[in-house]
Order: structure tokens, then C-alpha cells, then sequence
């Protein structure tokens, strides 16, 4: 299956129903993807996009699901947004999300034009906003969101804290 139909056709995703509740705090609406993902097997990260003050977008990690390593929460709400937008540029869109980005979602957040990012929980071992390459202070960027991290962090670091322990 192509990537890039991952977040539009894909039989493993559940029908987005951000339109249910429009106007949800993204932040919770980012947790109970997480919750979600980790309900399935998959690490608790969640996210939502938003424009206008609404929801748009949400998806939760699923890569061991997909088989596909690029299927992060962000990556999917990516997709997600842009489907439901009808464009590939999400200026004026914010993400939230309940671990700081990856490189690769970074990366993706900066071709995107996301105006701005809201993370939970820092991750110093894979994160690339706040933590490792420091992805947005490149100048190789094309495109740095505004950031703000460490919204909710205990929880998140709670929610990631028990998925693993849970497995060890």
C-alpha cells in the first residue's frame, strides 16, 4: 500500500469523528488518541490538528498496525488535515500532540507550513524540536513553527511510563 494513502483510505483507520465534537480541547483530543494507540498495542501518541479554533484532524500512533514506520500520530494527522482541508499546505493550522515530534515529523510539520506546535512530553532520546538536531533552529528549515512544550507533561510521561512498564 502506498504511504500516501495512509490517514485517507486505509481500512485500519477509524473514521475521523472530530466533526462530533468540534470545538474538544486539542489537547485532550490528542490524549484520548494516545489512549487509543496504546489500547491497540501501539506507543500512546496522539494528535489533533486545528484551524479556526476547530478540530480538523486526529490520529494516533500506528505503525506496528500498518506495518509502516512513518505511520506516527503526527504523520497521520498530517494526512488527515490535508484530505479534510483539500490543500497540502496547512498554514494557519495548529498541531497538538502529547510527545514532542520526531525528526521525520518535524520535517513534515515544516513542508506542511503548521503555524504552530503544542507538545506534552519531551523526549530527549527521539524528539527533534526541543531535544536532538533541534529541527526548527536549522537553517536548512524551510518553515519553523512557533513551539510550546511541556503542556500536560506528567500526564503524558505517566500515559508512556505505564505502556512500557506494562510490557517489560
Amino acid at each position: 500500500m502506498n504511504n500516501a494513502d495512509h490517514g485517507r483510505t486505509d481500512p485500519g483507520l477509524d473514521k475521523d469523528d472530530s466533526a462530533a465534537d468540534p470545538k474538544a480541547d486539542p489537547m485532550s483530543v490528542a490524549f484520548a488518541e494516545a489512549r487509543a494507540a496504546a489500547a491497540r498495542g501501539e506507543v500512546p501518541v496522539g494528535a489533533a490538528i486545528v484551524r479556526d479554533g476547530r478540530v480538523v484532524a486526529r490520529a494516533g500512533n500506528r505503525p506496528r498496525e500498518l506495518r509502516d514506520p512513518s505511520a506516527h500520530a503526527e504523520m497521520l494527522a498530517i494526512r488527515r488535515a490535508c484530505e479534510a482541508l483539500d490543500d497540502e499546505r496547512l498554514s494557519g493550522c495548529d498541531l497538538y500532540v502529547t510527545l514532542e515530534p520526531c525528526t521525520m515529523c518535524a520535517g513534515a510539520i515544516s513542508f506542511a507550513r503548521i503555524r504552530r506546535v503544542y507538545y506534552a512530553a519531551h523526549d530527549p532520546k527521539g524528539g527533534a524540536v526541543d531535544n536532538g538536531v533541534r529541527f526548527f533552529d536549522q537553517p536548512t528549515c524551510h518553515h519553523a513553527p512557533e513551539v510550546y512544550g511541556g503542556i500536560r507533561e506528567s500526564e503524558a510521561a505517566e500515559l508512556l511510563k505505564a505502556f512500557f512498564e506494562e510490557r517489560r
